[in-house]
């Protein structure tokens, strides 16, 4: 028998009332920052004098820290909405991600050739309906708020021989300059769309006619999504995030981003089927079935872990101003010091704890606490990205960041559910699904 999900009112209304809770934060989050002070000068340079103390080398932490502010005389002001464009790229990007995240667990257990996963292989799918939205959501904030966002993008950086000269950025704008940068931002998104929507319609042909070839289909479509996110996942990861920190790098950075992307969305769908098989969907589903996701977010949480230590310790133990400055203004600045550390108490010793044992991943009643604090805790490690390189020592989670978590969140959701819905829950002919019946760890 076909199992469709019904998104009925009694669903829907939850979700509302989220979306009218995240528009109160927002409202107040503006009026408690307008009433606060509209306008003052950036706090750009609060963390340098650290820097310096903490490297040792003046030139240096000068070279590192060399922004056109602290170059000569251009001094931006600092204003409210700033933390409006902040947030909304934040979560812009993050959503996103997380829904190339979905299309990309769906792919590797076509590749992987996985019996197991068959049965929720619909919910990984559902997710990629976000991509087209997500997508021009940040193509279009860039488009009209890149000099709030990216410092790189102001023209007073490349003229030569004026105080505000920056020779490092001169250096890399055949690649970070704006045309260049928006047409990759739209290649990107268009590629992750195209895939998904030829993933999403060999699936629904298989549903429809049956036979083995969709799935062979399927396997060649996945391997080629697994090889285009592989690449162009890591260097949108440079664009969207690291160039908010334009004179920093990280060779690591593109698959630290990817991590988090990755155990976010493998949350997502775990905490959904958790959900669906209490509700009485998703028949076909077990407690092994239910396992073997909690075994992903437990395992990827130790990944992710493993990627974050990698970057932090080798930069720590270096002490290179260049690379230590994206570190001192989370760890040395007030408003991002305790994120800083509640990020790897969320993302790492939690969900290891927590999710340790056999029985915490077999158990809707863990997964249901470890899920929701897993999307929430990488939702966090995305701020650390993007605040501290736009707003400097102005930041700091506010009910703006909370409004648009909301928000977003709601609005990611309801796409989600809205297009589950259209399709039958569970592949009709999938020609693994027999396996998946047994399946028992």
């Amino acid at each position: 028998m076909t199992e469709t999900f019904d998104f009925s009112a009694a669903v829907k209304k939850p979700l509302i009332m989220a979306a009218i809770a995240g528009l109160v934060c927002l409202i107040i989050g503006v009026a408690s920052s307008v009433m606060g002070g509209g306008h003052h000068e950036a706090a750009h340079d609060d963390h340098a004098p650290k820097v310096e103390q903490a490297a040792g080398h003046d030139a240096h932490a000068e070279a590192a820290h060399g922004d056109a502010h602290a170059a000569g005389g251009h001094h931006e002001e600092f204003s409210w909405t700033k933390r409006v464009w902040t947030s909304l790229w934040h979560n812009g990007v993050f959503f996103l991600g997380i829904a190339a995240a979905g299309i990309l667990f769906f792919a590797v257990q076509y590749a992987a050739q996985a019996g197991w996963s068959a049965p929720v292989q619909r919910i990984p799918l559902a997710m990629g309906n976000w991509l087209p939205i997500g997508g021009g959501i940040i193509i279009v904030l860039f488009t009209v708020f890149n000099h709030d966002l990216f410092h790189w993008t102001h023209d007073y950086l490349y003229e030569k021989g004026t105080p505000t000269y920056d020779a490092i950025l001169d250096g890399k704008k055949s690649f970070l300059n704006v045309p260049f940068f928006i047409g990759r931002m739209v290649a990107y998104v268009a590629l992750w769309t195209v895939m998904f929507f030829q993933l999403k319609k060999n699936a629904l042909a298989e549903d429809e006619n049956g036979g083995d070839q969709y799935w062979f289909k399927g396997r060649k479509l996945s391997a080629i999504y697994i090889i285009l996110f592989a690449v162009t996942g890591v260097t949108a990861s440079w664009d969207w995030l690291m160039s908010i920190d334009p004179h920093w790098f990280s060779t690591l950075y593109g698959w630290y981003v990817i991590a988090s992307w990755w155990v976010t969305g493998l949350a997502f769908i775990c905490m959904t089927v958790v959900l669906l098989k209490e509700n009485g969907y998703l028949k076909e589903v077990n407690a092994n079935h239910i396992h073997d996701l909690g075994k992903y977010v437990f395992a990827f949480s130790v990944f992710w872990t493993y990627l974050w230590f990698s970057q932090f310790l080798l930069i720590y133990y270096a002490n290179i101003p260049e690379e230590t400055i994206y570190f001192v203004e989370r760890l040395q600045t007030g408003p991002y010091k305790a994120l800083f550390f509640i990020n790897i108490l969320i993302n790492f010793i939690f969900p290891f704890l927590f999710l340790m044992t056999r029985d915490s991943k077999r158990h809707g009643i863990f997964l249901k606490i470890a899920c929701p604090a897993v999307i929430f805790g990488h939702w966090i490690d995305f701020y650390l990205m993007v605040a501290p390189g736009i707003l400097k020592g102005n930041g700091g989670l506010t009910f703006i960041d909370l409004g648009f978590f909301l928000i977003f969140g709601v609005a990611f959701i309801w796409v989600f559910l809205t297009n589950l819905a259209k399709s039958p829950l569970v592949a009709l002919n999938h020609p693994m699904m027999e396996e998946a019946k047994h399946h028992h760890i």
